[in-house]
């Protein structure tokens, strides 16, 4: 699902720690399916009284998804907990054998923040949509994450998140791994021009 820029900027933060082997987390699609199911009908939920009472308050494109939460089916809901649970399985025989994972944290390199579409394998998709894709399957499961970002060698455009993933209460291990990527000047903060000034 990721472009080439995330998947570099993910051999590159592997190489800097000495990562040699490649792994893929079974289920992750069916993952992000169970947490897009789970988000929604919790945020429906929440938020079902005031969107009664206070509905024109809302701003637009976040009412609807809120109605479209409230209206997720029970049943759903089980199921995606029973996904959520299978991947989480997925995720911990994984940290038998290995202290940390890395992802793209995005499909695509950071869009403007005005841009209305980005290129995504040839097709123009909207950034919004693309930005939890690789994300909800790690929040779904609840395992440490700590996103850094890498920027392009040559200094011009904007930076790749990658995600440094952890098993359960070993957010010293994300954040160590964090640390000397920054110690290897691989990551690091800073703002684009035009932020600052």
């Amino acid at each position: 699902m990721a472009d080439a820029a995330a998947r570099t900027a993910v051999a590159t933060a592997a190489a800097a720690l000495g990562a040699r082997d490649t792994v893929e987390l079974r289920g992750a699609e069916q993952a992000r399916t169970a947490a897009f199911i789970v988000t929604g009908a919790e945020g429906g939920a929440l938020h079902r009284e005031r969107l009664r009472t206070r509905y024109a308050e809302y701003e637009p494109n976040s009412r609807d998804r809120l109605v479209a939460g409230s209206l997720i089916p029970a049943h759903w809901v089980i199921q995606a907990q029973r996904v959520r649970l299978q991947v989480y399985r997925e995720a911990m025989a994984l940290f038998e054998r290995y202290d940390l994972l890395l992802a793209p944290a995005t499909p695509f390199v950071a869009s403007h923040i005005a841009a209305e579409a980005v290129d995504l394998h040839g097709q123009q998709v909207p950034p919004r949509a693309g930005l939890g894709l690789l994300a909800q399957p790690l929040s779904c499961i609840g395992v440490p994450v700590c996103c850094v970002p890498l920027w392009p060698a040559e200094g011009q455009g904007l930076p790749m998140g990658v995600q440094l993933v952890a098993a359960p209460w070993r957010e010293d291990c994300c954040l160590a791994a964090a640390a000397a990527l920054e110690r290897f000047g691989i990551a690091h903060t800073r703002l684009p021009a035009g932020i600052a000034d």
